[in-house]
């Protein structure tokens, strides 16, 4: 039987870019509010870089996939069934610990694509609902970056300026200006300069620096610390189980296991899950009870269906001379976005962004990672190696991924983690829509490669392991029949129960989440303190 702990006002299951968020909003109120994180306190002087290693680090123990990285507070995502391989990291402040942080916001039309284009759904929030709550994630994240961007509305001035294009990307922006392509410089939670005890951008280079990663916002630092200052409770290494309802269905706290293996039933008055698209419908699917045969605030079927990636291709583009990958970070230098629009004169609905990319470091360009085609191996190894290190730019398509019921998280009753948790076993395969917009996204990416003085590309059509975005596996609707929280986030099956994370995206956008995630936790925290 679980250890009993006394009632506190508020459980939030995760730390991350949501969690975290949330938790520093509802910490303001002076309500008891418990965070409890599967991982650890990330201590960023574990950040691979500053030795001769940091790329094989990159591959193995700081690898962004859990199952090759196997730590001990991951767990393994079964996925042989699908296309593309989740991402992730556990720990206080979650995957923001493991990104680029780059920061677009979704655009007005992400949230009408049913009124505009006839396919998935509208959701029953806008862009303007959202609004002020960018603008607050922006100031507490770090958002360096510039106004007056044509492809979105205006906005707020960001706390600071973009980062530099550099001559690579500079490269990049004249030959869009040639082709008469929409280009702008990307949003990063990434400081340009000092901020708020932040290293600004230094120029070390992609990821072969620990002052390169401290220069990145992670919610550890933005959000839980000044959180724990209001009286926030953070408990680490605690594997949540299930959510717990009484005989009558109404939600009574959390069940979870700390690393000794000790169990704890946490009696809350709400409960806020902020485990990502996979991890939330795991905690739900196993939160089985007489009256959640199914699986909690499952009535209609959804927990775990239309999970959505964003499916990503890239293209290298090879230069006579050395566009320095070193000076300055692996993205955020630019964004494309002409193609994001539904066009009826292509083969598929909604569209795509791409970015910049800098190229690999010595070891990784040494091996071909992230080139579709190897490396020559033997006496020509050499003359190959010099021909591609520090000769390369890429342009990486982010596509946006519409829902299928049949792309889904399950559980596997047969295998555990180990904690004796049923483990997550993932269903996904990329459509024919979305097929024919990379391909699209790679024509767009070697037409502007060559345009900036490429003389050879490579095209990656799917990158696998490139399951950075979760979402869609708890869509958020005003029917309960066809969703599983409401517009509140809250599930349209357990009062008190809230889901903030991205599994509650109906859509996807084809730009990175995150802004959009942390958004939506500040409004939920709001709508919270307001109930």
């Amino acid at each position: 039987m679980p250890k009993n702990l006394p009632f506190v006002d508020i459980v939030i299951v995760g730390s991350g870019a949501s969690g975290g968020a949330c938790a520093w909003k509802l910490s303001e109120s002076g309500a008891k509010v418990v965070l409890l994180e599967q991982g650890d306190w990330f201590d960023q002087n574990d950040y691979p870089g500053d030795t001769n290693d940091w790329e094989i680090k990159q591959k193995n123990s700081f690898h962004f996939n859990p199952n090759i990285r196997n730590l001990s507070n991951d767990y393994e995502i079964l996925d042989k069934n699908s296309d593309i391989h989740p991402l992730m990291y556990n720990a206080v402040g979650g995957s923001t610990h493991h990104w680029t942080a780059h920061t677009p916001r979704f655009h007005p039309s992400d949230f009408r694509v049913n009124s505009l284009d006839g396919v998935a759904f509208d959701w029953p929030i806008s862009y303007w609902d959202l609004e002020k709550y960018y603008d607050l994630n922006d100031i507490m994240m770090g958002c360096s970056g510039i106004n007056g961007d044509p492809a979105n509305p205006p906005r707020s001035e960001r706390p600071m300026p973009p980062l530099p294009l550099g001559e690579d990307g500079k490269k990049i922006a004249e030959a869009a200006d040639r082709l008469g392509w929409h280009w702008w410089p990307s949003d990063s939670y990434q400081a340009s300069e000092d901020y708020k005890g932040r290293v600004g951008w230094n120029n070390h280079g992609t990821f072969a620096s620990k002052k390169q990663w401290q220069s990145v916002a992670s919610t550890d630092i933005t959000y839980i610390k000044p959180a724990i200052e209001n009286g926030l409770e953070v408990r680490t290494n605690c594997a949540v189980q299930n959510i717990s309802v009484d005989n009558a269905g109404k939600l009574t706290g959390v069940i979870y296991v700390d690393n000794r293996g000790n169990q704890f039933f946490q009696e809350a008055g709400k409960v806020i899950l902020a485990c990502n698209g996979i991890g939330t419908p795991r905690i739900l699917l196993n939160s089985k009870s007489k009256n959640f045969p199914d699986g909690l605030a499952n009535s209609s079927g959804l927990v775990g269906k239309n999970l959505m990636f964003h499916p990503y291709a890239s293209v290298n583009g090879y230069f006579n001379e050395d566009v320095n990958y070193s000076l300055g970070p692996l993205a955020n230098i630019i964004i494309v976005q002409e193609f994001y629009e539904t066009d009826p004169n292509r083969n598929f609905v909604r569209g795509y962004s791409f970015q910049m990319a800098r190229s690999n470091g010595p070891a990784h360009t040494a091996l071909g990672t992230g080139n579709i085609n190897n490396v020559i191996w033997g006496k020509e190894h050499h003359n190959e190696f010099k021909r591609r290190f520090k000769k390369s730019l890429g342009m990486a398509i982010i596509s946006e991924d519409l829902p299928e019921l049949h792309n889904r998280v399950e559980i596997d009753e047969s295998k555990t983690d180990k904690n004796g948790i049923p483990l997550p076993k993932i269903f996904y395969k990329t459509s024919e829509n979305t097929r024919n917009l990379l391909n699209h996204g790679m024509k767009s990416a070697e037409k502007l490669l060559l345009e900036a003085g490429s003389y050879e590309v490579n095209h990656n059509p799917l990158l696998q392991t490139a399951g950075w975005h979760l979402m869609g596996t708890a869509k958020m609707g005003e029917d309960p029949i066809h969703s599983v929280v409401n517009s509140n986030c809250e599930t349209h099956d357990v009062e008190n129960l809230y889901i903030i994370d991205g599994s509650v995206f109906t859509t996807s956008a084809a730009v990175n989440p995150t802004p959009t995630i942390q958004a939506i936790a500040l409004r939920t925290a709001d709508i919270i303190l307001r109930s």
